[in-house]
Formats: structure tokens, C-alpha cells, sequence
């Protein structure tokens, strides 16, 4: 995924969430000055290899979602799931994050040697203030949702489960599976629905690029691609 292909779908999430696209390149702007570049070959080893990308739904923490990630040969947590994962005893292998649950957690992989990839936005500049001179330089990718500049990239994607599956995606990766993800949780207020629901739009607009069918959509799989086209005024 580039940034131009992507653009478009930042500018219709700005339009429906009211997103300050200045606020992001600022957030973005911090990031750079506070990285260093980020060797992607690293994650090479993911290419052809089953990916589970993990979320923090409660449902992880049920055996068979955790079997599904014990199973896969490439772990990618997003936020509060490397936890749930670390304490089963299920080895993550890069974290996804913006820095809002537990930033603890990530400084601790990096300094195990386990990439984060730390997202800058407008709303989480004090966080990435505070916490990206914390990590192992060597171990931290910064990312953005707005143009890529420097070393801070932007592989696609808007919450840190989807960005997971797009850097999974964007190194090679082959099968992507998707275990604690729950696109209906009760318990999330309405800005994370809404989040919630642009995961699975961005994620339906991924297997349509990928020719491969995420289990997580089904049922919801058309509705997801007509919304999607209708953001995006196709």
C-alpha cells in the first residue's frame, strides 16, 4: 500500500469523523524528529507465511481465539491483545499501537528486541511525546495515517487492528487470519463502534485486493463493500 492509494480513504475518514488533517501532519511531524528509520526487510520472514493479527476484543481471551494465534506462524497484536496473548503464553512478534492502553507493554517489547509500530495522529501527541523516547530505537516503527514523511510510514490502514493486517499485508504475508475481533462488541462507546465499522470497511477493501476472504467478514461482507463505495462517493 502507497500513500497515494490510500489517500483517498484518509480524506473520506476525515469527512465522516471531522478529523483535523493539520493536527495529524503536526502529530506526524513530532513522530519524525523523535525516529529513526525502520528496516522493513525484517519482517521478510512473513512472506507466504500465515499472519494472525490479533484484536482486543474480550473474546481473546477464549481458548479457541487464542489457538487460532498459537497456531499462526507470524503473531501481530493490536494494542491491549499482545497482553492477552503474552500472558497464554503466545509469543507476539510485533505490536500495533497508538499508544493509548499500554504503552508499558510496547517500551517492554522494544526493549525485548519485538517491534511496535507507534502511530502518531492528532489526537495522541502527548502520548507520543512522552513515550516514543522510550523505546529501543532499532524496534519502533512509527507510523501515520497522513502522508509518510522521513521514517514515520504509512503501510495503510486507520485502527490499530486494520493497520496490523495492512503491514502484514504490505511485507508479503499470506494467509491473514484474525483471531479476538468483534465488530459488535456491546461493551465500546459509539466513537469506537464507529471505528469499529471503518475496520471492517478497510478490511473488506484489503481481501478485495488480496483475492482472499477474511472469516471475520462473513456476514456483514457486502454491506461492509457498499458502505465503503458510498464513502468514497464510487
Amino acid at each position: 500500500m502507497n500513500f497515494e492509494t490510500f489517500e483517498p480513504v484518509y480524506e473520506a475518514i476525515l469527512v465522516d469523523f471531522g478529523f483535523d488533517r493539520d493536527a495529524d501532519e503536526h502529530a506526524r511531524d513530532v513522530a519524525a524528529e523523535l525516529s529513526t528509520p525502520f528496516d522493513l526487510s525484517r519482517f521478510d520472514d512473513w512472506s507466504g507465511r500465515t499472519v494472525a493479527v490479533a484484536g482486543g476484543a474480550p473474546c481473546l481471551h477464549e481458548e479457541a481465539e487464542i489457538h487460532v494465534a498459537r497456531e499462526a506462524d507470524v503473531v501481530v497484536a493490536a494494542s491491549t491483545a499482545a497482553d492477552v496473548l503474552l500472558e497464554a503464553g503466545v509469543d507476539v512478534d510485533c505490536l500495533v499501537t497508538d499508544l493509548d492502553k499500554n504503552p508499558e507493554t510496547a517500551v517492554e517489547l522494544t526493549s525485548r528486541g519485538v517491534p511496535v509500530a507507534a502511530h502518531a495522529h492528532g489526537d495522541n501527541l502527548p502520548a507520543v511525546r512522552e513515550w516514543l523516547p522510550r523505546f529501543e530505537a532499532d524496534h519502533a516503527l512509527s507510523t501515520t495515517q497522513a502522508a509518510p514523511v522521513g521514517p514515520v510510514r504509512n503501510l495503510g490502514g486507520f485502527t490499530d487492528g486494520d493497520r496490523g493486517a495492512f503491514l502484514a499485508d504490505h511485507v508479503g504475508a499470506g494467509r491473514l487470519t484474525f483471531p479476538g475481533w468483534n465488530f459488535d462488541d456491546p461493551d465500546v462507546g459509539p466513537m469506537k463502534a464507529r471505528k469499529l465499522d471503518w475496520a471492517a470497511r478497510l478490511l473488506g477493501w484489503l481481501e478485495r485486493r488480496r483475492g482472499e476472504r477474511f472469516a471475520v467478514l462473513d456476514g456483514r461482507r457486502e454491506r461492509v463493500r457498499k458502505e465503503f463505495e458510498a464513502l468514497l462517493g464510487k
